[in-house]
């Protein structure tokens, strides 16, 4: 079915935001992933925008918004909230446009995103634990100062600029057939439909959140935008609790099918494109190849997934890929009581030996309330090579004589 764009950007305001953004955004490669290809039984490329400047598709939306402001609005500055992307996206842009920019993040955010959005030339306030507290302190300096707020996603100009990504998928890899896209608020998801549906109305748009962050199924089934009550997830990058008015529109008439993806679908999806197409990703932008893992059949091909982001903080990496390993299989951990006696770690480790369980690390605790007096604990981390093999070493652990207590 043919169908066209709500009135409020339109595939010129996209093409003008790209001849815009020549110079100043990355036009970012497209890699083919062989082994997704096999698992979806179709070409699927990767459009690596964790390669982007700042590690993001969120300079092209900053760049245009701002670039689109009058001379007065220049001089009085721009204000944003943000944990991350976004932050640096502002703090760049502005600084390339000899705006001052101030950029208010969470007392919370990782430190490297705080250094990252300060070296980009941004004066930076910590303020608030949460980001809606974070969002009010920028507002009430908006206020203050007559800096103009930038948002993050609810705004033409940034929508204009993130559905550059669109015209590029199109010019890299003309014979697409699904794009598979993340969604927090919906900027990037918006502005890529724009631009696709207006050149090739048959390619298929698929946006994904995160289940405990999935704003838009109630919001579409409703006809409106509809905040949740609470959201958590790990891709924080798609954290968002309500829908922006301005994407969803877009969305609503534009995007084909909105999914969501598990918290171990994302971690499996993130050590994935680690492992297997050597990208560094966050877990927001790795949400659309979770989605192809979760329904790798459901999608026609060529499959086109947008790698929307690559900042990940280092400490969360870790806990990431020890949780997306544990989803695989390939990490076990373990609890068991043995009998407190010498040799009974030996003995132990062993059995361990002998099917092939690789220990990481082993914790042996011998006084504790809980236990009985010839009774230890130990906690066990082990290298596994799947869930076949997780099993194996549980029930020989358990036909070896010990209790596993998890």
């Amino acid at each position: 079915m043919n169908r066209t764009a709500p009135q409020s950007i339109t595939l010129d305001d996209i093409r003008g935001a790209h001849k815009m953004l020549s110079g100043v955004a990355r036009v970012t490669t497209m890699e083919g992933s062989r082994h997704l290809s096999s698992l979806v039984g179709a070409p699927v490329h990767l459009k690596c925008e964790n390669l982007q400047r700042t590690g993001s598709f969120k300079i092209r939306g900053a760049y245009v918004r701002i670039s689109g402001l009058r001379p007065e609005e220049r001089a009085a500055g721009v204000v944003a909230a943000s944990a991350g992307n976004h932050a640096q996206g502002v703090a760049l842009a502005a600084s390339l446009l000899g705006v001052h920019s101030t950029v208010f993040m969470p007392v919370g955010a990782p430190l490297p995103k705080v250094a990252a959005t300060r070296e980009y030339g941004a004066e930076v306030r910590l303020t608030g634990t949460v980001v809606d507290e974070t969002l009010h302190a920028a507002g009430e300096y908006a206020d203050e100062t007559g800096a103009v707020f930038i948002h993050p996603f609810d705004h033409p100009d940034i929508i204009a600029g993130q559905g550059t990504v669109g015209l590029e998928i199109l010019e890299q890899c003309p014979e697409v057939r699904t794009i598979v896209v993340g969604m927090g608020g919906g900027g990037l998801a918006a502005g890529l439909a724009v631009a696709v549906k207006a050149l090739r109305p048959e390619v298929r748009i698929v946006g994904v959140q995160a289940a405990g962050a999935a704003a838009y199924p109630p919001s579409l089934a409703a006809g409106r935008p509809v905040a949740l009550g609470s959201v958590a997830t790990m891709a924080d990058g798609i954290m968002v609790g309500r829908p922006g008015d301005v994407p969803f529109a877009v969305i609503r008439d534009l995007v084909d099918e909105v999914v969501t993806v598990t918290e171990n679908q994302l971690s499996s999806a993130l050590l994935l494109c680690l492992e297997r197409a050597k990208m560094v990703v966050e877990p927001a932008g790795a949400s659309p190849v979770a989605a192809l893992l979760a329904r790798p059949h459901a999608f026609e091909g060529p499959v086109v997934a947008v790698l929307s982001g690559g900042n990940v903080d280092p400490l969360l990496m870790q806990r990431i890929l020890r949780h997306g390993m544990s989803a695989a299989g390939r990490y076990l951990s373990l609890r068991l009581l043995l009998t407190d006696r010498p040799g009974a770690l030996a003995t132990l480790l062993g059995v361990l030996s002998v099917v092939d369980a690789n220990v990481t690390d082993i914790s042996h605790v011998r006084t504790d309330p809980r236990l009985g007096l010839t009774e230890a604990e130990v906690e066990l981390h082990l290298e596994t090579k799947g869930p076949e093999h997780c099993t194996a070493v549980t029930a020989a652990l358990r036909d070896a004589g010990y209790t596993v207590l998890a």
